[in-house]
Parts: structure tokens; sequence; C-alpha cells
């Protein structure tokens, strides 16, 4: 096998091993949509494992990874949806998007950032999906009633990413001290 066969076969492993961590990793959760009224969203670890995939192998390995675990999780760790388009922007493609972690490709001491990166990318997606198909089912946040489908959907989204943001970044700066030779290598 030459050279580039082995290191695409490589990719291809890791990405597969990494998308199968984080599948398993969805069944550890903390549920924190519902207490707002809304429809999910959960703390947990999975993004972890999309982040360094990307960090190691770049953004188009990146966004394959996330948009396969993303299908993954909806279909076997529990996935709900109002119809398609739902289930598309909520896991296949909100999950791709933390892909864009790899724009920072194995950068020395910027795995931090490119979990920032992928985080705010699936936000991103999150957000949009909340304004275009979550905004006839806007309830009250916080006691609050909600009249403006931006507000209800950054505070909703934001009620779990926020914190999932925060543990990803810090996994992935942890990760990045104690592994950077992992990380880095090829």
């Amino acid at each position: 096998m030459n050279t580039a066969s082995h290191q695409k076969l490589r990719c291809l492993t890791e990405c597969a091993i990494f998308a199968a961590l984080a599948l398993a990793l969805s069944y550890l959760k903390i549920p924190i949509g519902f207490s707002f009224g809304g429809f999910g969203g959960s703390i947990d670890l999975v993004m972890v494992p999309l982040i360094i995939v990307a960090f190691r192998w770049g953004l188009g390995w990146g966004l394959g990874a996330g948009l396969v675990f993303g299908t993954l999780k909806f279909f076997f760790a529990g996935g709900s949806a109002l119809n398609w388009q739902s289930m598309l922007l909520d896991y296949s493609v909100a999950y791709m998007f933390v892909g864009f972690a790899g724009l920072l490709k194995r950068q020395q001491g910027k795995m931090w950032l490119a979990a920032l990166i992928g985080c705010f990318c699936r936000f991103v997606i999150h957000f949009i999906s909340g304004i275009t198909i979550y905004a006839e089912y806007m309830g009250d946040i916080f006691g609050l009633p909600m009249t403006n489908t931006w507000v209800y959907s950054a505070l909703y989204n934001g009620s779990y990413m926020l914190p999932n943001t925060i543990i990803a970044v810090i996994a992935c700066w942890i990760l990045e001290k104690t592994l950077s030779k992992y990380l880095h290598d090829d």
C-alpha cells in the first residue's frame, strides 16, 4: 500500500472510530431543554471527538465525520424532529458544522479555538432551525413570555449550547496540553 492510500485509510478509520465514540458519548447526557418547555437539548461530550477529528484531519474530514455522526445520532440515540427539515438541520447539518473546527487543522496551541469555532457553527444551525422551524412553538423561557423568534431561539439554544461549548473548549485545551504529540502527528 502506498503512502497516500495508507494515509487515507488511517484518516477514514480515525473518523469512523471518533464518530462511534461520539455516538457512545451521546448516551451519557444531561437533558435540559425540556425544563424550558422546549423540545430538547442536553449537555454532553459528543462534540469533543468530532473536534479532534476535524482538528487532526481538516475541514473536509471533519464535516464528513460530523454529518455521519449527526445522522446516526438521530436514528440510534433517541433523536426527535418535527419534520425532515428539522431532522436535517438539528442533527445532520448541525453536527456537520462542528467540522469547521478543521479550519485550524493541527495549529499548535489552537485546539481550544478550533473547539470554539466548531461549537459556534453548530449553534448557528440550531439558531436557524429555531427561527424557521420551531418559531411557531415559542413558549416561555426562564418565566418570560417570548414574542421575538430571534430572542427565543438564542435563549433556548444557548441554554444547552453555552455549557456544551465551555465543556468542549476546556476538554480540548486539556487534551491538547496532555496529548499534543498525538494530535499533531500523522
